[in-house]
């Protein structure tokens, strides 16, 4: 029963995020920050908060991005629409299965596939950034490009983390930050004052 209630919130909530998106305009703003790594040929980690995967989902779909996902209930109903979306995923989070989660997405940028993680999820504070997100772009070498979503409207939900849901007809804006280099022999110190440095500058954009 639980495989096939997953598997249709899978199916219903890929129709919705398909039909929402087609309403919605979308302003990218400095790809460049990430598409010169691609043109090289050099996988990324893209990081940005909880709330504002859902335009993530549509305007990064079919793009093989591997995206970290608690391995709570809550997160196959995630895995199953983004896995419809053209994404790959692990299971894990920093409070249950980390350790799992950080090897498998070491193991995919090897393999040359992008990485995206919440650093707040999967349970918050929200806009809270998590050192240990770092962790996996320290040990695979790969730039830390963060990303800020705002909607000209938008509904919240009464979560943790304020999912956003942009309004049909809403303006999406999509900015890619100034990626960050993870230095190999960082350790939990710099870890933590990079994260912050991350964060501070998502949350100033998100809130501009």
């Amino acid at each position: 029963m639980s495989e096939l209630r997953f598997e249709s919130a899978g199916v219903l909530g890929t129709g919705i995020v398909a039909g929402l998106f087609m309403t919605t305009r979308v302003e990218r703003v400095n790809e460049e920050n990430y598409l010169r790594f691609r043109e090289a040929g050099q996988p990324i980690m893209f990081v940005f908060w909880h709330g504002q995967l859902l335009p993530l989902i549509h305007y990064h779909r079919q793009e093989g991005i591997v995206v970290l996902v608690s391995e709570h209930d809550d997160g196959e109903y995630v895995t199953r629409v983004i896995r419809r979306n053209g994404f790959g995923t692990v299971r894990g989070s920093s409070t249950r299965g980390g350790g799992k989660g950080l090897k498998r997405l070491v193991r995919a940028a090897r393999q040359g596939r992008d990485l995206a993680v919440t650093p707040d999820g999967p349970t918050g504070p929200p806009g809270v950034f998590k050192p240990g997100a770092l962790a996996a772009a320290q040990m695979a070498g790969l730039p830390v490009v963060p990303i800020s979503v705002t909607a000209s409207a938008g509904w919240r939900f009464r979560s943790w983390d304020g999912f956003l849901v942009p309004r049909p007809l809403s303006s999406i804006r999509v900015e890619y930050l100034e990626p960050r280099m993870i230095p190999r022999d960082a350790d939990r110190a710099d870890l933590e004052r990079l994260a912050d440095e991350i964060g501070s500058a998502m949350n100033e954009r998100a809130h501009a």
